[in-house]
């Protein structure tokens, strides 16, 4: 019987575990999906890891919710914004990381380490202007609320979030000392009566591609604007330029989906975009900065001099205060939707 060895063959195969053909990666697209596709998923894709399937989306936490609870999860990988980080981990939609097949903790910025995700990179809201109309640079964001001095329309994201904790620093209130002042009743009456001053040179922004739309035009004089997006628009050769005082800084994470079929494969993944080379890759086609801090030092000064995370650009830097917004985040945006609509 020359059967029984084919058997046993075929036996000892389906004994194998099922090696993911297609690793589905869910990103934000734009520059940012880009940047991953050159740094992360083609060289994963060439060490024979899996085929990576790209998926775009726009943060809608409620598509995770509702494959996990259908157990019908079809995304492996996805990179969430912090605030979704937690919400998600605390509501059971991730699954946990077994950081020891990931890299040491030691390595990577402490915001970065977390029981269900690992950050990818640092991103910052920032002060941006167009270098060809504004030849003397605002500084502060004292200065772009000085529309005497700096004469037109001011662009702003229409939401609470970051335009209140500039609003404190516009009106004199050090970044360490923003979230203390904006927990009172009083220091948030300060920031929403700061925001009134500007309210009648604001044009207000909601994609992320707007912003250096809306300078190059000559829409606004400035506006705030997340950095990866003015740095996207430099590289198209527009001489627009961003003041890093008082920025605020936040990190996106890879994350799992409970119930991924593909779980061994996708944590390959997260190890292999979290290591110092791929993450020093990923900073030279994106000025987001690396949560690996090995990664710094494989990378030249004028790389280093646009990423949030260098010295000189994140000494007065905020970090985004994820669980004041978590806890107040709700009353607030609801306090702003009632003001803006006024």
């Amino acid at each position: 019987m020359k059967l029984k060895p084919v058997l046993i063959a075929v036996a000892a195969l389906m004994a194998l575990p099922a090696m993911a053909q297609n690793l589905t990666v869910v990103n934000f697209g734009g520059a940012n999906g880009a940047a991953q596709k050159k740094a992360y998923f083609e060289p994963f894709e060439k060490a024979g890891g899996a085929k990576i399937v790209p998926v775009e989306y726009n943060g809608e936490q409620a598509k995770i919710k509702a494959m996990v609870e259908a157990k019908k999860v079809t995304w492996d990988v996805v990179e969430v914004e912090s605030p979704d980080l937690s919400r998600g981990c605390d509501e059971g939609l991730f699954e946990k990381l077994d950081w020891k097949k990931i890299g040491n903790k030691a390595d990577f910025q402490k915001a970065a380490v977390h029981a269900c995700g690992v950050g990818t990179f640092v991103w910052s809201t920032v002060m941006a202007y167009d270098g060809d109309k504004l030849k003397k640079a605002p500084t502060t964001w004292a200065d772009f609320w000085d529309v005497k001095k700096y004469p037109g329309k001011r662009g702003m994201r229409k939401g609470a979030r970051y335009n209140l904790e500039f609003a404190l620093m516009a009106d004199g209130v050090k970044p360490a000392d923003v979230y203390k002042v904006l927990a009172t009743k009083d220091g948030a009456e300060r920031a929403f009566k700061k925001l009134t001053e500007l309210k009648p040179n604001i044009q207000w922004w909601e994609a992320g591609a707007q912003p250096p739309q809306f300078l190059v035009a000559g829409d606004v004089v400035m506006t705030t604007a997340y950095n990866g997006r003015i740095d996207a628009a430099q590289r198209e050769g527009k001489n627009l330029k961003i003041t890093w005082t008082g920025g605020i800084y936040d990190l996106d994470y890879w994350v799992m989906p409970k119930g991924t079929p593909n779980k061994d494969a996708a944590l390959k993944f997260i190890a292999a975009a979290s290591s110092a080379n791929a993450q020093a890759e990923y900073a030279k086609n994106i000025s987001y900065g690396p949560t690996n801090t090995k990664a710094l030092g494989k990378l030249d000064a004028k790389v280093l001099g646009q990423l949030p995370t260098s010295a000189a650009n994140s000494k007065s830097a905020l970090q985004f205060g994820i669980g004041f917004w978590a806890d107040q985040g709700e009353a607030l945006e609801k306090r702003f939707s009632a003001w803006a609509a006024q």
